[in-house]
């Protein structure tokens, strides 16, 4: 009698590796406190009120700690979490209904978040999102003020598994690739926070697993597939052996990216900051192909000075001298707002002001951040491109262009993320010397998806093959311009999708350093003519999970590789 085989979940794969290990289970959120909780008669309601504020500041601190020793978007991630924390207007509300209705502190933080949730709701689009970053504070505040365990990922006793219902993105940010040795949960996608750190990492990951926790119990043990979106229990013995036997190797990158026929594909870093450039170039970056500006503007009451700027992006250039360095101006407004920017609140951030459409309402900041990156250039070897994010026609494009000439800037370029680009690359090119394509708003206005809704997630992916058509229409565009195009998005960072970017005609590729290796790896045995292959079986498919699966079929190298 044939033993039956063990049951297999499948979600999305979105950091490859293939990993066996026992699981451990996310732990149950914070329990909502009971709504008739009331201050004790005799307690001081102000005493009471004070505790909440005390919670507030216990919690920003321990984020604020758990940040200092993050980098890149995890960093990021706690930090903007950590502002959250303190943030007065969830503070005072609480506070108030304290003072004035005698609720008991965790009753009254759960209401002052939940009257945010509702707020954020209302705005709609990417705004709403939010919300699950008000529950995650909530969360914590309660158990601060509560005396219960912080939320958060468990500290295993050995290597693991994590199984969850989802992450918040500071549950993500604090992942340790020594306590886990997988991810898997039941929501979430490919350009999900959790997803983006997974890579970041170098943990293998399955997200959007529906079904994944009522299929294992804490210490099963599992094969998370990361690369074909799998996570099986109980594997048998035989299939452990033979994994065992086949241990991913260990790759380096040798700073040179290249097809199997010896066609050059520049493998360059995404960055955020000088420490993260000193990453990059340590993983042997070919350059820097997306260097995100906003991190020294975040948590500011008014815009960094033209010296800080320098200094920032000097810090940057100097770890590439005679490379290639690629700067994003400020990518703020919509539903990336600064309060210093003074942009209005719209129903719709998605779609409002952000990028190079906010930038023309306030010309001082993108003026001072553009002389900013000619002073920086002028002191530094790097070799310094410019590029303005959302822009969405050719006169959008030219006009930026015309701004970086009155600086100094003479190679400037857009990022390809609004689908009217990409369907009008021809004439973008026209003006733009360059052109990196931002694979995650690429998908989210091509498809009509959040990115940041998990429920929409399988739409939201970069294999969909609307997403793949733009990308092959931008780059049609600059082929016939004879102008560069690389991908910044996360796309650039998944290793199977890598030749079927090059086979649409992509010329870079810009990732987490630790991605480098696997992308380099996966090219070395393709031709060029093996791209432009598998870039027509992604196109010609039916959607993302089929085009995935159709290209992971088609690189018989994939296996041997562990990925």
């Amino acid at each position: 009698m044939r033993e039956r085989e063990s049951p297999t979940i499948t979600g999305i794969g979105v950091s490859p590796g293939r990993i066996v290990g026992p699981v451990v289970l996310m732990p149950a959120p914070i329990a909502e406190p009971a709504i008739s909780d009331r201050i004790a008669v005799g307690v001081d309601r102000a005493t009471s009120a004070q505790r909440i504020t005390t919670a507030s500041a216990q919690v920003r601190d321990e984020l604020t700690s758990a940040a200092a020793h993050a980098s890149g978007k995890s960093r990021e991630l706690l930090e903007a979490t950590a502002m959250m924390a303190a943030d007065p207007l969830l503070v005072t509300d609480a506070r108030r209904r304290v003072l004035e209705n005698g609720l008991a502190p965790a009753r009254a933080i759960w209401d002052a978040a939940g009257q945010v949730c509702d707020d954020l709701t209302a705005v709609g689009g990417v705004v709403a999102e939010r919300t699950r970053d008000v529950r995650d504070v909530r969360d914590r505040l309660v158990a601060a003020v509560t005396g219960q365990a912080s939320p958060g990922v468990p500290r295993p006793l050995e290597p693991s598994v994590l199984v969850a219902t989802d992450l918040a993105p500071a549950d993500a940010a604090t992942l340790d690739p020594a306590k886990f040795l997988a991810v898997v949960t039941e929501s979430g996608g490919p350009i999900s926070h959790t997803a983006i750190i997974a890579r970041a990492l170098g943990i293998p990951a399955v997200l959007g697993a529906v079904g994944a926790m009522g299929a294992v119990v804490e210490g099963s043990i599992v094969l998370v597939d990361g690369g074909r979106g799998t996570m099986r229990r109980d594997p048998p013995a035989e299939l452990i052996a033979s994994l065992a036997a086949a241990t991913r190797p260990a790759r380096t990158f040798d700073g040179y990216g290249h097809t199997a026929d010896g066609v050059h594909i520049a493998l360059v870093a995404n960055v955020v900051d000088a420490a993260s450039a000193v990453v990059a170039a340590e993983a042997k970056a070919e350059g820097v192909g997306l260097f995100r500006t906003e991190v020294g503007f975040l948590g500011r009451e008014e815009a960094p000075s033209v010296a800080e700027q320098v200094e920032a992006y000097r810090g940057v250039f100097a770890a590439f001298p005679g490379r290639m360095v690629v700067i994003r101006t400020l990518d703020a407004g919509g539903d990336k707002s600064l309060p210093f920017l003074g942009l209005p609140v719209t129903s719709n951030p998605a779609l409002a002001p952000r990028g190079w459409r906010a930038a023309t309402q306030l010309p001082t900041v993108v003026d001072d951040q553009l002389d900013a990156i000619a002073r920086a250039a002028r002191h530094e070897s790097a070799d310094v491109w410019v590029m303005a994010p959302m822009v969405a026609t050719p006169q959008a494009a030219a006009e930026f262009v015309a701004r970086c000439e009155l600086h100094g800037l003479h190679r400037a370029g857009v990022v390809i993320e609004v689908p009217s680009a990409a369907l009008r690359a021809r004439q973008v090119f026209a003006h733009a010397a360059f052109a990196s394509i931002g694979t995650n708003d690429l998908a989210q206005y091509a498809m009509a998806a959040d990115r940041l809704d998990a429920s929409l997630a399988d739409l939201c992916d970069p294999w969909q093959p609307a997403v793949l058509a733009l990308i092959a229409a931008a780059c049609a565009g600059a082929t016939h311009a004879d102008r560069p195009v690389g991908v910044c998005g996360e796309a650039a960072a998944i290793p199977a999708l890598a030749p079927v970017l090059v086979g649409l005609g992509v010329t870079s590729l810009s990732m987490t350093p630790r991605a480098l290796a696997d992308v380099a790896a996966v090219l070395a045995t393709t031709t060029a003519a093996d791209c432009a292959r598998l870039a027509d079986l992604a196109l010609d498919a039916p959607d993302a999970r089929a085009a995935r699966e159709r290209v992971r079929s088609a690189i018989p190298a994939l296996p041997d590789l562990g990925l």
